[in-house]
């Protein structure tokens, strides 16, 4: 890929239990384009199983490698507190170390590359990119607490641990490595409520809007 012509790309932001660890790779496949996972590399593979094995509604191995799950919220939920001139805790990486660990894997698809992105604040990181086009997957938090405890063979209230502590690290995350807000729908094309639809209905769903759009923009 030269990086002249830009190539058709779907980004997906998803809270806890609305299916994002499913329904991306799955979208991915259908389009037939490289998925890139949160905070990990791309796997081109088109094994569907063994993906959605590895990746699941909580904060994934990659995001706990780059500050473990009790640093991570605390670091952030701090630094959000006080804002920028707060000094990063010196077991955590900088901001920049950070944001260069998220999007490491974007550099082709910023270049051109497609692919499908679960994560990484990537709607916020590809705003200015060509052929783009950005979803947010959320729904009632009932719900979505409901999904996972299915999906993760949990009992509804470490579901709803879990789903209390996840949201609120990936939203710290992002305002403090962006300053942006990833539940604000400004940010996106689609907003799905996927508690509703399922996977197999949201995948179409979001295919049918990605090809719309898509076919309308030029490189």
């Amino acid at each position: 890929m030269n990086g002249s012509v830009f190539q058709p790309v779907v980004t997906v932001s998803a809270t806890f239990g609305t299916g994002g660890s499913v329904i991306a790779p799955r979208l991915a496949d259908a389009l037939g384009v490289p998925f890139i996972d949160r905070l990990i590399t791309a796997d081109m593979s088109q094994d569907v199983a063994r993906r959605e094995a590895k990746s699941r509604e909580g904060l994934c191995e990659g995001e706990r490698e780059v500050a473990p799950a009790g640093r991570f919220l605390s670091y952030f939920a701090r630094a959000a507190s006080v804002g920028a001139m707060m000094a990063p805790d010196p077991i955590i990486d900088d901001d920049e170390t950070v944001r260069v660990s998220v999007e490491e894997a974007l550099k082709g698809v910023a270049a051109g590359d497609p692919a499908v992105i679960l994560g990484r604040a990537a709607a916020f990181v590809l705003k200015e990119r060509p052929m783009t086009y950005h979803v947010r997957l959320d729904g009632p938090v009932e719900r979505r607490v409901a999904w996972s405890a299915r999906f993760e063979d949990l009992d509804l209230e470490a579901a709803r641990v879990r789903q209390a502590e996840t949201d609120k690290a990936r939203t710290l995350f992002v305002k403090r490595l962006y300053r942006v807000d990833p539940s604000d729908p400004a940010l996106y094309h689609l907003v799905l409520d996927s508690t509703v639809l399922g996977v197999e209905a949201s995948v179409e769903v979001i295919m049918l809007a990605a090809r719309k759009f898509l076919e309308g923009r030029p490189d």
